[in-house]
């Protein structure tokens, strides 16, 4: 990790969580977290919709903040069933996830539409978590780096700036199934990513860059260890403090 960017570790809890056992979690974290005068990382927690806002009541005077799993690219209308940018920061978000490969495969998510989100997320003033990864077919193919050029060129929105976006790499085939690129994988493909932001914004050098896929304590200080990793986008190591804080640790 570089000293000129602050780590973020951020839980994704996906479709997972229920009130009374959810803020006993973000309770938990958040007083594991308070034992530090001044954490040296951010720390997130993006759960579902429902739990929002009363998480991030929870979390108030807390280190941990709070962000959205998804939003429609509009600030309102006749959408049921979505919700905006606005409405996540109304409930207490900072952040804000786009472009999970979740979305991009279950949801015919194009590079467009999340281009699209990662601009709503902005004009609501929120940070956009803007995710790319390639599958295991394109990663045997050869074409890891070139999906990621694609993704990323055409996911980022005008007025990307390292202060509102933060670059997400997680590759498809490792998400939830144990495995895990090697580090010198991981450094390749953030470097890769790193020279493709470089032509496309002035301050790419401080945009923050995570590595989602497979995160967890056991393997999180070798991964947040690899040149230009900035972080850690995690999924089901996040559902509880105790899992989470191992890797949080890595970092505060």
């Amino acid at each position: 990790m570089s000293n000129m960017r602050r780590p973020l570790i951020a839980g994704n809890w996906k479709m997972n969580g229920l009130a009374d056992e959810s803020l006993r979690q973000v309770q938990d974290l958040g007083a594991r977290v308070g034992k530090f005068d001044d954490p040296a990382c951010d720390i997130l927690i993006c759960p579902p919709a429902t739990l929002l806002r009363e998480m991030a009541r929870v979390a108030v005077g807390s280190s941990v903040k709070m962000g959205g799993q998804n939003c429609h690219a509009e600030p309102s209308g006749a959408h049921t069933g979505d919700i905006s940018a606005e409405m996540l920061k109304d409930s207490g978000a900072r952040y804000c996830i786009v472009g999970h490969s979740e979305r991009r495969a279950d949801h015919g998510e194009t590079n467009a539409i999340v281009r699209a989100k990662a601009a709503a997320t902005l004009r609501a003033g929120l940070v956009a978590i803007i995710c790319v990864g390639e599958t295991l077919e394109e990663r045997e193919a050869d074409k890891t780096l070139d999906v990621i050029t694609e993704q990323v060129k055409n996911s980022l929105p005008a007025g990307a700036t390292a202060t509102n976006v933060v670059v997400a790499y997680e590759p498809v085939w490792a998400i939830g199934t144990g495995k895990t690129p090697t580090t010198l994988d991981v450094k390749a493909v953030h470097r890769h990513i790193r020279e493709e932001l470089s032509r496309m914004i002035n301050d790419a050098d401080r945009v923050r860059l995570l590595y989602g896929g497979s995160v967890k304590g056991s393997n999180a200080a070798e991964l947040m260890a690899v040149e230009n990793v900035d972080g850690a986008l995690v999924g089901g190591a996040s559902l509880t403090a105790e899992d989470f804080w191992p890797i949080v640790k890595t970092c505060i």
